[in-house]
């Protein structure tokens, strides 16, 4: 069997106004004092794939416009929703009053395994990620839900986070779905 790479005209994707409207999974992104400029745009560049619904960017975290986050981000900047918290400990306590679960992406006594993660209720969820040395900040885990690890068997002790969000969103849509296919 052949395959033939399909033309980006061919992909029947929406354009910024009908985004707009579309419905969006209720997933939230907090990013808790992410340095790069890069990984903040992979990030909303991930969030627009899965329908996130919104991105919440902490601390020390960029905010665009940014010419190295539009960068990796292609245009997802005007397509995902986003909020900037001079804390990320405000943008918890905000998302806790919508009733929303708060899971921080961690490595942690306790943690559940992203495989084993489920949200058999379809209830919103924020997915806390850190500091791309620091991780999610103790007391940031400390007032979070539950923390999800991505389980790793390498020497290395973590994810680039623009990965790590990836996986975690994809996860979570796929519980969300359905999906086009």
């Amino acid at each position: 069997m052949k395959h033939r790479k399909l033309d980006n005209s061919e992909l029947e994707r929406p354009d910024i106004e009908a985004v707009q409207y579309m419905e969006r999974h209720a997933i939230h992104v907090v990013l808790d004092n992410i340095r790069s400029l890069n990984n903040i745009g992979s990030v909303f560049r991930t969030a627009d794939a899965f329908m996130v619904a919104h991105i919440h960017l902490c601390g020390i975290t960029a905010k665009p416009p940014h010419r190295d986050i539009h960068k990796t981000a292609l245009g997802a900047t005007e397509s995902v929703p986003w909020t900037y918290w001079g804390e990320t400990k405000q943008a918890i306590e905000a998302l806790k009053s919508q009733g929303v679960q708060i899971w921080a992406v961690e490595q942690a006594e306790g943690s559940t395994n992203l495989q084993h993660w489920q949200n058999p209720t379809g209830a919103a969820v924020a997915f806390v990620f850190g500091n791309e040395v620091k991780g999610v900040a103790q007391n940031i885990v400390d007032l979070c839900d539950g923390v999800l690890e991505i389980p790793q068997h390498g020497i290395k002790h973590s994810l680039n986070i623009s990965v790590s969000a990836g996986m975690v969103l994809w996860e979570a849509f796929k519980q969300f779905g359905p999906s086009k296919d």
